[in-house]
């Protein structure tokens, strides 16, 4: 496992706070909700990517493969929810992506290139958090975590190899760039728990 997360704590500036653990195994329901909304966006995400790109031949078969991956762990989650007695219940989305996705430039094809560069980084970020929670949960959710982490870290790099490949300049600039302000959002205050939420404010 630990060559498997080296290439994401090599990318990612900061590891998750022990406040948002502490917060995640007190709200365990809201957890799963919200990490369940997470994965239904990730399909999302690569669905709109594979309409708005449908020219770019290597992306629609990447985005493609991401789409089901995350839509079967959105049916996954959902198992492990009615299991629980844990109904799916509407949740505001937190601030993460679309913080982060605010900064993406919007001439082509820089605004695809910082797209690819975000999802890089929600992926990471979502790998990290599985790594640092699953061993302090349940056995069947420690089991499930943990059954994640490969397939969230072939997207992450899959994301980073396709903006490297469709940006006409080194992407090292933009990956600092968006590298701090991911790491800024995990480490300052939250109002709202939620997976991809910073520091609880209470």
């Amino acid at each position: 496992m630990q060559q498997l997360l080296a290439p994401i704590y090599d990318f990612l500036s900061c590891e998750t706070p022990q406040a948002w653990i502490d917060m995640a195994l007190k709200n365990q329901d809201i957890m799963l909700i919200d990490h369940c909304n997470c994965e239904k966006k990730a399909a999302n995400t690569a669905i709109s990517l594979i309409f708005k790109y449908s020219q770019r031949q290597d992306l629609l078969m990447k985005m493609s493969k991401l789409a089901r991956e995350e839509l079967r762990h959105f049916e996954q989650v959902l198992q492990i929810m009615k299991a629980r007695n844990i109904d799916y219940t509407d949740l505001s989305a937190s601030r993460y992506a679309s913080k982060l996705f605010k900064h993406c430039r919007k001439d082509e094809p820089y605004a695809l290139v910082d797209r690819l560069i975000v999802g890089a980084f929600i992926e990471a970020r979502s790998c990290e958090r599985f790594a640092k929670i699953a061993p302090l949960l349940d056995n069947d959710l420690h089991k499930f975590y943990l059954s994640l982490l490969k397939s969230e870290s072939r997207h992450f790099s899959d994301y980073l190899k396709l903006a490297a490949d469709y940006s006409d300049e080194p992407i090292d600039e933009r990956v600092r760039l968006f590298a701090e302000l991911e790491a800024s959002l995990i480490t300052s205050k939250d109002t709202e728990f939620r997976f991809h939420s910073g520091i609880p404010a209470n």
